[in-house]
Parts: C-alpha cells; structure tokens; sequence
C-alpha cells in the first residue's frame, strides 16, 4: 500500500511517474499517447492508459483524470492510490469489472497549470458535432468584454461592472454565463474549438480499442473546482435519459447519503453544458450499455475559482507578465483546483474508492 498523502505529487512530472510506476509494480501493461508538446519543464507528455483485467471483459469500469489539466493532480492521486489498493482490486477482479484507468486526458494543462488544452479549449465543452451549426452563448458574449481587461489585476471600472453584473443577476448567472461553453471567442474561456482536439481524437482511440467488448461501461471523471470544500459531488454524466439516470442514482446514491445531481434538473452545482466528454462513449461504443458519473470535489467559493481561471487566461494572453506576477497566478490557479492538505486528500480518496466499490457493485448487478 501507499500512504494517501503521499499518492498525490507536486507536478505532472512527478504524478505521471508515480502512475507509470504503480502500475509496474502492479505488473499491469502501459500504454502511452505521446503529446506533440512539451510540458512546463521540458518533460515529455503523454495520455498514459493502463488496464487492470482482461481485454475482452464484458464489465469496464473507467476512471479519468485531467480533462480540465490542473484538476490531474487531484484525479492522478486517486489513480495511483487505486493502483496501489489490494483490496479495491480485489473486487474488481472478483465482480469480473476491468478498470481502465486513463491517466491526464489533457496532459498540457496538467502540466503548465492550465484548466485548457494547448489549442486552449475547455476539452469537456469539445465534443460537438463540428459538421453542425455549433452551439451559441449569447450570455458569454455579454460578459467576454469583462473576463479578460488589458490590464491584471483588473482596475476599479472592470471590479465595478463584474460587482453590478452579480449584484443584479446573481452569481449562479455569472456562473453559468462563463462556464456553459462559448464557440465564438477563440482566445476567451471555456472555448469548445471548431474542431476535435488532441485529447478529443486520443480518447477516442482509447475507447475504441478498450470499450469493443464491453457490454456495460460505467465511467467516474474526476473533477474539483466546484461545491464545498472536500466535497465530492456525484454529478450524472450521460445523456438525458430517465433510464439511465435512474440507473446512475441506484448505483451511486448510496441510500440517499450520496445524491446523484444532474444539469438537467438543475440539481448540480454546474451549470447546463453541452459537448461534453462522455458523448464519446456512445458514439465510439455503441454496443455498450452506458453509465456515468462526473466526481466534482470542492476546493474554495465558485467566484475564486472563476477569478483564477480569469487570471491564468490573462497570463496566457499576456505571456510578457513579470515572472513574479506569473507565478502567483498559477499557485492561485493551482489553489483553486488543488488543496495540498491531508486532510483535503484524506476525503477526495475515500470518496472516490468508495464511488468505485459502488460502480463495480453496479456492473454486476
């Protein structure tokens, strides 16, 4: 076994070794999509899959990390932990459920402490049918002229304006306005692209060749920036089918102690989406029955969050900055998404290896 604490890592670098090496000792095979870039210090970067059970398993059970870059050094801690984990794999084997564990889904970000890709899209707003109109946010190209001033930090009129724009519409509007996913403003936030990225055509491979066997697929996506601290929220990932979503409930919600949300009810503390990363699931296994969740732990308020990712984007914008002004926005955009505490980490594994035993319970039921 390893200690919780000492699962999770300081850097990509460091957490993709202790991915690679978890599963090495675990004697599992790795498989490895190198990114065309480079990472923060130079490090090669890679989407690193390893699977624990047979290649023609009936029962998969996927666990991702990374699909929004810096939120890999929560997910890859409760990778590696689960590698580590005897009894979790145990089970597994014993409900004959192969796990895929697909390690930093957006490499880059995770690295340069980027919520986006290199080509700077939210990867979980990408996957759209780019051969169709796209969809419009006209409440992002309200707000576009306020997210990113010229200057950083932003100057009284900008605090002012953003203060008026919450005051009247609440911040659950500010929220939503930013977050849904925009297609219009290629150097904005939350951009899904005009066309599939890396990440997007690498997962689909992976799943192409993983997902072929699969008569049931459940998925666990891990997430943080949203909810309270420590929290992990159980967010339905799927399309809106009551089926499904009923599924979904009766696997995770724990009698109750572990509700499952959805954005289509308006239960979840995220706001409606669209081109979202599990519509990949469906297209590139469709012989597969599907279940999904998004696990999204909280770390500080919504409005810091939502500042820091505003930040970072304005220091993309404006790679010229001050080093020392860079470098407090990425440790304020790495504690947005991270808390290096034990006790933060203590909660993210044991929700999640207890998010898993439900999965697996689940399949194979």
């Amino acid at each position: 076994m390893i200690g919780i604490p000492q699962a999770f890592s300081p850097s990509y670098a460091r957490a993709r070794t202790q991915f690679l090496e978890a599963a090495a000792t675990a004697g599992l095979p790795i498989e490895s999509h190198a990114h065309p870039l480079k990472g923060r210090d130079g490090e090669d970067l890679a989407m690193d899959v390893v699977r624990d059970g047979p290649a023609d398993a009936e029962r998969l059970l996927i666990v991702s990390s990374a699909c929004h870059g810096v939120e890999g050094y929560c997910g890859s801690g409760v990778q590696v932990f689960a590698l580590h984990d005897d009894e979790w794999r145990a089970r597994a084997r014993a409900a004959n459920v192969a796990v895929l564990y697909i390690h930093a889904l957006n490499p880059y970000g995770f690295s340069h402490l980027r919520r986006f890709t290199h080509e700077n899209v939210d990867l979980n707003r990408n996957f759209q049918d780019f051969s169709k109109p796209l969809p419009a946010n006209d409440a992002y190209r309200e707000v576009h002229p306020l997210l990113l001033p010229e200057q950083w930090p932003p100057g009284a009129d900008n605090v002012a304006a953003v203060h008026q724009y919450i005051a009247t519409r609440g911040e659950a509007a500010w929220q939503a306005a930013i977050s849904r996913g925009q297609h219009e403003f290629a150097d904005g936030l939350f951009f899904g692209g005009t066309e599939p990225t890396w990440s997007n055509r690498t997962l689909r491979q992976v799943l192409r060749q993983h997902g072929a066997s699969a008569a049931r697929i459940a998925w666990i996506d891990l997430h943080t920036g949203l909810g309270p601290s420590g929290h992990g929220e159980r967010i339905y990932a799927g399309n809106d089918d009551a089926v499904a979503v009923a599924r979904a409930r009766a696997w995770w919600d724990g009698g109750g102690a572990t509700p499952v949300t959805s954005i289509y009810d308006g239960s979840s503390t995220s706001a409606f989406l669209t081109g979202l990363m599990w519509n990949s699931v469906y297209e590139e296994c469709p012989q597969a029955e599907y279940t999904g969740i998004a696990m999204e732990y909280g770390t500080v308020p919504v409005l810091q969050v939502m500042d820091a990712i505003r930040a970072e984007q304005w220091l993309n914008l404006h790679p010229e900055a001050p080093a020392g002004q860079a470098a407090q926005i990425k440790a304020q955009m790495l504690a947005a998404f991270y808390t290096d505490t034990d006790a933060w980490k203590g909660q993210i594994v044991s929700q999640a290896r207890q998010s898993m035993f439900q999965a697996v319970d689940g399949l194979a039921a």
